[in-house]
């Protein structure tokens, strides 16, 4: 039977909101996520982590139905993270699993191995990092003798900036709980805005905040509601200059062309740095929710993953009001870490045109060097997989940190977290602030 019923513009527009990847592009996944086959890579340590020089064995499986296969051929290959592999072998599986040992690292890093089977003209992959002494794992990049001085400029010339802050409430977006505003105020001049969406809880009275700073791309927001109704004010920003309640197809368009490489934008001159204007924006930010007189005047956090991991290290290390900060597997950590046979973090400067000017502002822009003056709590989380900030680069900045650290490491995941991971993350923020005991 047909039908000529037609689906109401608004509710498609509802469905297409919120499937703009990172890069703006529009992607429907009609496919479930789960292939036919399954590879497995298993580190004989449950901790994946080796000694210097200490041989790995692996065992490596292909699994369909939920049942391991046999009598296959499978290719392997293993290096240190991000290079080259330095040898590449064929196996087979005759009882359930192939075993592969890998000599050890001689020096503290990553190892990746990697394992591949191909059956009717596709090939199913997988991989493992283990660490190799992860917490002796030091940074290549070098501070600056002016780092200090130069950040002291920045937020010097910012402050000379009014905020001249606006609030519109948002009646959609709030509850009964809640008040939402769509917020803008000025950051490091004039006419140049950060722009967010903060909740307060209604409930008479003052409250710590915790400031949200974004993931890499051009993005969206409606709160940090669920935080909120936690008992916290929370202000999520963007970092763009533009608004965040504006028609989805704006930022895809964004991320598509006029912001399509921000990352690299005049990279080549730190003073005019894209980032110089995040940084500095992010510490506004909490200039902002010190105007707030809902906010209890002395307990805010920064919260934040991938190139909001590196935004949260870095408002903290900027910022002596911030109590505590919150990192997941952060971006922006050791750029100069290709030039010496290892990964670099993100964005990544490996091969990118006029790289000696770029390494040269990426000094003050590295998330190590501004771990290294926190003074300030923080807790870290990420996992041994991540391609997009290889866990060597992380650890090089979680190594050199002298304030209260803690770390929690998931080692399956890659540049994605578990729910409890996040709940753990949110929890830890929420006992530092004195909201949950």
């Amino acid at each position: 039977m047909k039908s000529n019923m037609k689906m109401p513009n608004a509710i498609l527009r509802r469905l297409f909101a919120g499937i703009v990847c990172l890069t703006g592009t529009v992607a429907l996944f009609a496919q479930p996520s789960q292939t036919l086959y399954t590879v497995t890579v298993k580190p004989d340590r449950a901790d994946w982590i080796y000694r210097t020089g200490e041989d790995a064995e692996f065992e490596i499986s292909v699994i369909r139905d939920k049942t391991p296969l046999n009598n296959i051929t499978v290719d392997c290959e293993y290096g240190p993270e991000a290079m080259p592999p330095v040898k590449k072998l064929k196996l087979e599986i005759k009882n359930a699993t192939a075993k592969l040992k890998t000599p050890g690292l001689k020096s503290p890093g990553f190892q990746t191995v990697r394992a591949s089977f191909t059956i009717d003209n596709t090939t199913y992959s997988s991989y493992t990092n283990v660490g190799y002494e992860p917490e002796n794992i030091l940074p290549t990049q070098v501070m600056p003798d002016d780092f200090k001085a130069f950040w002291d400029r920045a937020k010097a010339d910012a402050a000379q900036i009014p905020l001249e802050p606006l609030l519109t409430l948002q009646p959609d977006l709030c509850t009964s709980a809640l008040d939402v505003y769509h917020i803008r105020f000025q950051n490091d001049a004039r006419g140049s805005y950060i722009y967010g969406m903060l909740c307060i809880p209604k409930q008479p009275g003052t409250y710590p905040a915790v400031l949200r700073v974004p993931g890499a791309g051009v993005h969206s927001f409606t709160g940090d509601r669920a935080l909120a109704g936690r008992g916290v004010i929370t202000l999520e920003i963007g970092i763009h200059g533009i608004p965040v309640n504006l028609p989805q197809h704006v930022y895809g368009d964004l991320a598509s062309a006029a912001l399509n490489g921000y990352a690299f934008y005049n990279m080549d001159n730190k003073d005019k740095y894209y980032f110089k204007r995040v940084y500095v924006g992010c510490r506004r930010a909490v200039d902002f929710i010190y105007t707030l007189p809902a906010f209890d005047g002395q307990n805010v956090a920064v919260i934040g993953g991938s190139q909001g991991g590196a935004l949260a290290v870095v408002t903290a290390a900027l910022d002596p009001r911030i109590k505590c900060f919150a990192s997941r597997h952060p971006g922006t950590c050791d750029l100069s870490g290709f030039m010496h046979g290892r990964p670099g973090g993100w964005p990544g400067l490996k091969n990118r045109p006029h790289v000696e000017q770029l390494l040269e502002t990426a000094k003050y822009y590295d998330v190590v060097n501004f771990a290294r003056t926190l003074q300030t709590p923080g807790y870290f989380t990420w996992g041994f997989n991540d391609t997009a900030c290889p866990p060597t680069t992380m650890f090089s900045a979680y190594n050199v940190i002298r304030a209260d650290k803690t770390l929690k490491v998931y080692t399956e995941t890659a540049h994605w977290h578990f729910p409890e991971q996040n709940a753990a993350f949110e929890n830890w923020t929420l006992e530092k602030l004195g909201v949950i005991k």
